[in-house]
């Protein structure tokens, strides 16, 4: 690969990996609408919501079609091609938060205009995603900063969304038997677990981060084999 072909393909590249982090700015804005949608009860912003997910549909559509054009064209060497995988990795994660934003809107029009909603609840849900939102834009810095270390502090972050997951659960159980009650706790169950899963994507975001740095991908945190418990005195 000649010096100016190089040059032309670490420029489209370059501008890839802005156009996939930049979907991660509609991901944070998509979240703060779902989670207002939640907060208000707006059904009208919620149809908002989900319409403008084809915004996010069309940055994964314009972002991967782009990298096979540019594989097509060019053979990448070592370091770019780290990249590259990793970007097909970030947008399909940034493309999956997006659907959960939608998912998230899709409930609200089933509880109605007045949903016996409890303060406690919707309370922790904001708070599951405040942390989520913090962790999309934290993992877009990581990946263009190649900052490891940020990166890997996203499982500490994620831990917290988990457990605000399940003060979610328990809240639930305590709202007592009536049907409309208890079926909009259901539903705000659904909504934290959708959280969940944003946040899942962006440790997974982070994992692509040190791919591209080591060049060696590792899971940060694999629940398929958990850390042993330390032996007892």
């Amino acid at each position: 690969m000649s010096d100016t072909t190089r040059s032309h393909f670490q420029e489209e590249l370059a501008g890839l990996e802005r156009s996939a982090l930049g979907g991660l700015e509609l991901v944070a804005s998509a979240l703060d609408r779902a989670l207002e949608t939640l907060q208000n009860q707006d059904v009208e912003l919620a149809s908002m919501v989900i319409a403008d997910d084809d915004r996010i549909d069309g940055r994964y559509l314009e972002v991967h079609q782009g990298i096979l054009s540019l594989l097509a064209l060019q053979a990448p060497v070592a370091g770019d091609l780290r990249v590259v995988a990793a970007l097909l990795h970030v947008i399909k994660h940034v493309e999956r938060m997006g659907d959960q934003c939608v998912n998230m809107a899709k409930l609200v029009p089933l509880d109605g205009h007045q949903p016996p909603a409890d303060p406690r609840m919707l309370e922790l849900i904001q708070r599951m995603g405040d942390q989520a939102r913090r962790q999309v834009v934290q993992c877009g810095q990581a990946f263009a900063r190649r900052d490891v270390e940020m990166a890997e502090d996203l499982v500490r972050q994620d831990d917290e969304i988990d457990r605000l997951n399940r003060e979610v659960f328990h809240t639930a159980l305590e709202l007592g038997d009536e049907a409309d009650r208890r079926e909009w706790a259901m539903h705000m169950m659904l909504v934290g677990r959708c959280i969940e899963r944003i946040g899942d994507n962006a440790v997974d975001i982070g994992e692509q981060t040190a791919f591209v740095v080591t060049g060696l991908f590792r899971e940060f945190e694999d629940a398929s084999h958990p850390v042993a418990a330390p032996p007892t005195a």
